[in-house]
């Protein structure tokens, strides 16, 4: 099992129970990202049902989760021909940390879509992309997940946010791991909030995320589109599309989330 797949790994130790190791790797500052949990939360549905693939979540986010021990319990509401559904949630030191509906599918790997927008916008080739590197022994996001940032997105790095809140990278796991499900709820969560682009600064909270699998995708990068609607009271929304090599939408998001803290 590759890294991300160890780093995601679940336990059953009971009916409908399950225990996990939650990686610290995958930590933004003290906080794990929202897209490992998912990721973890989606290992524990589909194990518990009779299909293969993640292809509804609806996560609600509580508190900040801790690297280390964590349970997680699936209260099955309904399993069919076709499609299964589950209440997984995800505890430490006894207090839930997230709750998500997920529904499972089995979903055709050779399926051709009948219809499909194209991309948003069209991704830079990977040479002229940004990539940040993480620090010589330094643990966190970036030791886990290889993304190449779209320059023209990415202008509040030096102070010159866009006005326009969007963010666009290529997405791989640095362990190799080749996209699959659990891949694609990391991937949706994964960018720097597109607020950042609008004069925010600092760590965004994500309040409820839903995010639906749309196709297996093929192996190779991920392309990772993020754009938002409305920044308002404190909250602004985000919308993530990822594609595959096969020019395919594999994936899709919205969230609402808080404006960013900035950090002391």
């Amino acid at each position: 099992m590759s890294g991300f797949g160890e780093a995601t790994a679940v336990e059953r130790v009971g009916e409908g129970r399950y225990e996990a190791v939650l990686d610290g790797g995958y930590g933004i500052g003290e906080a794990l990202n929202g897209g490992y949990l998912m990721a973890v939360l989606a290992r524990a549905a589909v194990d518990a049902s009779p299909h293969e693939h993640p292809v509804s979540t609806a996560a609600n986010f509580h508190r900040v989760a801790k690297a280390g021990p964590a349970l997680l319990l699936v209260d099955s509401r309904k399993e069919g021909r076709t499609a299964a559904s589950s209440l997984v949630t995800l505890l430490q030191d006894d207090r839930p940390v997230v709750d998500a509906l997920i529904t499972t599918g089995t979903l055709d790997p050779a399926a051709e879509p009948g219809y499909a927008a194209g991309p948003p916008a069209m991704m830079p080739p990977l040479e002229e992309c940004t990539d940040f590197q993480p620090p010589t022994g330094g643990r966190g996001f970036a030791d886990r997940v290889d993304m190449r940032f779209d320059r023209t997105t990415m202008g509040w790095l030096d102070g010159q946010p866009s006005g326009r809140p969007e963010i666009r990278a290529w997405f791989r796991h640095r362990c190799g791991h080749e996209p699959d499900g659990c891949s694609l709820a990391l991937a949706v969560d994964a960018l720097p909030p597109v607020a950042l682009n609008l004069g925010a600064q600092g760590w965004a909270p994500t309040v409820e995320l839903t995010w639906h699998m749309r196709a297996v995708p093929a192996p190779g990068w991920l392309a990772v589109h993020g754009t938002g609607r409305l920044l308002s009271d404190g909250w602004f929304d985000e919308e993530v599309e990822v594609w595959d090599t096969a020019g395919r939408l594999v994936a899709q998001s919205r969230q609402i989330a808080r404006v960013p803290r900035a950090r002391s």
